[in-house]
């Protein structure tokens, strides 16, 4: 995008945020942050706790992971890590929406759920496609071929 409509004066900012555990960060994650830097004036990595989920590092290391991975020069672009509901981070931290991307219709059903919950808590929800290259990558397809001895990985 050359020229960003978050120049035009009297325009307000917009911030997102994109939640997630990012365990691990990939590939598919780093371009969903990089078309929302696209849509948004300010992008927020929030590095989330679920509950439901067991992250081989805690969220702080896992946000250090992040940051290690985004572009130096991705200066709209920051990490968080947060414990509790994304909607508390984003009326705390002023921010007006929440990013979520899609691999597959399975993914859009079960985003489309948090997404209605988010909406009303007062957070709306824009959904990002992956693309399709990227689209069969997932962070358990990652962890489940790190944790295969090398001798066996294809």
């Amino acid at each position: 995008m050359s020229t960003s409509t978050a120049r035009t004066p009297g325009r307000v900012r917009v911030r997102a945020v994109y939640p997630g555990s990012f365990d691990p960060f990939t590939p598919g994650h780093l371009n969903v942050v990089n078309r929302a830097r696209g849509l948004f004036d300010d992008v927020v990595v929030l590095v989330a706790v679920n509950g439901s989920k067991h992250p081989g590092a805690d969220e702080e290391e896992r946000a250090a992971a992040v940051r290690a991975m985004l572009p130096a020069g991705w200066t709209s672009v920051t990490v968080a890590a947060w414990r509790g509901l994304t909607s508390a981070y984003c009326r705390r931290h002023e921010v007006g929406v929440i990013v979520r991307g899609v691999r597959n219709t399975t993914d859009l059903q079960a985003e489309c759920q948090l997404a209605a919950m988010n909406q009303s808590l007062g957070v709306p929800t824009v959904f990002l496609p992956a693309h399709p290259e990227l689209a069969t990558v997932s962070s358990t397809a990652v962890r489940t071929l790190r944790s295969r001895p090398s001798s066996t990985r294809p």
